[in-house]
């Protein structure tokens, strides 16, 4: 094929086909001698000890999308796509105070999904429902865009033939890896993507050292580096007529940056992927301990985030961004360690994409399938309905990127982050205390989900004017981030009918939890996993 880079394409195959091996070999790492329910598939046994949680967790959050997108938004905006750097750094703190109970409530119930342990909490269905449909709402397009970023590596390598190739040649690439992908996850479940993540994750530190040192030699250094880069930025945009971007951004961005920062830190471990991970650790003590490690991915982050500058002295011109970061990579790297680099984005789409399918898929058999259509399904009618879906969604994420314009499957992924926000106050909410009322709680969450959705496809023009370049970074609105000012609405919409509720004595549910529930650890002699919580318990609770 013209234009292909033959030895970037055969070290790409290589890993390809090395990761491929380990995902159907995971089937038999550290499996039980019953395989067949949710706790095994699905959670890997919720076996996982400290080194394994954390390459599972950077692996999970650190994706292809991550590597691709957040230096194509410096390369497109400047210095205000530096947003993810903060929020990584916000979220660690923010996830030691209510993971570990998580993890011990779920560990004592069984719980495998977020809206198992609102179900219990609160006592309804309802409330759990809405936290599933939007887990997996805000999942598929996420996933989708995995895919993307594999797409984006094989079109700069040239596989897969022009725009004017027959749509199935064009395609058979990803469509090659979306196959494999599915038929690993089926077979091994959580353990396939855990086995994978150490690979994936050594590659990635592997390549951003080197590019981080090697570039910068062959573009003279850091300052020619930011010089350029800020000569660039300050340019105008041809479209707007305002500045391209800057190398710092403005004062009137200030309040934009730091609430996308703050609701993108909040949202984060509300995805099922990540809680998913979490509930995979063995004990309380290994996310404790994962909360004071991962940071070191954030630097990752930081250092990634300087290629998208390095694009922009080096010369790189894309019509789409996302492809800004491959085409540094073919342009400065020799072809072979092109072909790791390449290697580590592809493989960083692949651990992320089974998490999700798996969280997503487990939401549905545990909060839809078990609670409104089958409620005495076994665990092992459970594990084969969410092998089904966890197919069925890949399927609709290829859909997706297959047969719609890219950029809207980033503003579905972005529209997500806003969605999954609004269920912040029943998760990390219930996890402290029982006040808030599920009737509240559920009036909070369609507010949050229909203000966020309105607004982040009726963003007026004058968001230029006030925030600048963060403009240039999608689901800012006239007054910040979209998704944090639904999220305080929907916090106002909750307190105030909590308050209404409870003075008319309405009915509050039942919660199955108790407050040492909320304690235990895996090494207490009275901690036991119960699948399925076999009664409710008493109402009130903590």
């Amino acid at each position: 094929m013209d234009g292909v880079n033959g030895v970037a394409l055969g070290v790409f195959i290589f890993f390809f086909l090395a990761v491929t091996v380990m995902g159907f070999m995971a089937a038999r790492w550290r499996a039980a001698e019953n395989a067949n329910n949710l706790d095994e598939w699905g959670l890997g046994g919720r076996s996982f000890g400290t080194w394994i949680t954390w390459f599972l967790l950077g692996g999970d959050l650190y994706t292809a999308y991550t590597f691709v997108a957040v230096p194509a938004a410096i390369y497109a905006a400047g210095a205000s796509g530096f947003f993810a750097v903060p929020y990584t750094i916000l979220v660690y703190p923010l996830i030691f105070l209510f993971l570990p109970r998580l993890w011990s409530v779920s560990h004592k119930h069984g719980y495998v999904t977020t809206s198992d342990f609102v179900r219990g909490r609160f006592g309804s269905k309802g409330l759990s429902l809405a936290v599933a449909i939007t887990g997996i709402l805000a999942t598929m397009p996420y996933i989708a865009l995995q895919l993307v970023g594999i797409q984006a590596v094989l079109d700069v390598m040239g596989v897969g033939g022009g725009e004017n190739t027959n749509w199935f040649i064009k395609d058979l690439p990803l469509l090659i890896a979306f196959g494999v992908l599915a038929a690993y996850t089926y077979s091994s479940g959580l353990r396939a993507p855990a086995l994978i993540a150490f690979v994936k994750d050594a590659l990635i530190y592997i390549v951003i050292a080197v590019a981080i040192i090697y570039i910068p030699i062959k573009l003279g250094g850091f300052d020619d580096i930011f010089a350029k880069a800020g000569d660039w930025l300050s340019g105008e945009n041809p479209k707007t007529g305002a500045p391209r971007g800057a190398l710092a951004s403005g004062e009137k961005a200030q309040w934009a940056y730091a609430t996308l920062a703050l609701g993108s830190a909040f949202a984060l471990f509300m995805y099922p992927h990540s809680i998913t991970a979490t509930l995979s650790s063995r004990s309380r003590e290994v996310i404790r301990r994962n909360t004071t490690i991962l940071p070191l991915y954030s630097l990752m982050l930081g250092l990634l985030a300087l290629l998208g500058f390095m694009a922009i002295a080096a010369g790189v011109k894309v019509q789409n961004g996302q492809l800004a970061i491959p085409q540094l990579f073919e342009n400065m790297f020799p072809d072979w360690f092109t072909g790791v680099a390449f290697a580590a984005i592809g493989i960083g789409a692949l651990v992320p994409a089974a998490i999700m399918s798996i969280a997503a898929a487990n939401l549905f058999t545990r909060n839809i399938y078990k609670d409104f259509l089958k409620p005495d399904a076994t665990p092992e009618q459970e594990t084969k309905v969410s092998k089904l879906v966890s197919l069925l969604v890949k399927v609709g994420a290829l859909i997706f990127v297959l047969g719609m314009d890219k950029s809207v499957a980033i503003n579905f992924q972005l529209l997500g982050g806003v969605w999954i926000l609004q269920t912040f106050p029943a998760l990390v909410g219930g996890l402290f205390t029982r006040w808030f009322h599920r009737w509240a709680l559920l009036a909070g969450w369609a507010v949050g989900m229909v203000y966020g959705t309105w607004k982040a496809y009726d963003t007026p023009s004058a968001t230029q004017k006030h925030f600048g370049n963060l403009a240039n970074i999608p689901g800012i609105g006239e007054i910040g981030y979209i998704g944090f000012t639904a999220f305080v609405l929907n916090v106002v919409v909750v307190v105030v009918l909590t308050l209404v509720l409870r003075a008319v004595k309405a009915p509050a549910g039942i919660d199955e939890t108790s407050p040492a529930d909320y304690k235990a650890d895996a090494g207490d002699p009275g901690v036991q996993v119960e699948l399925p919580p076999a009664t409710a318990g008493a109402p009130g609770g903590h």
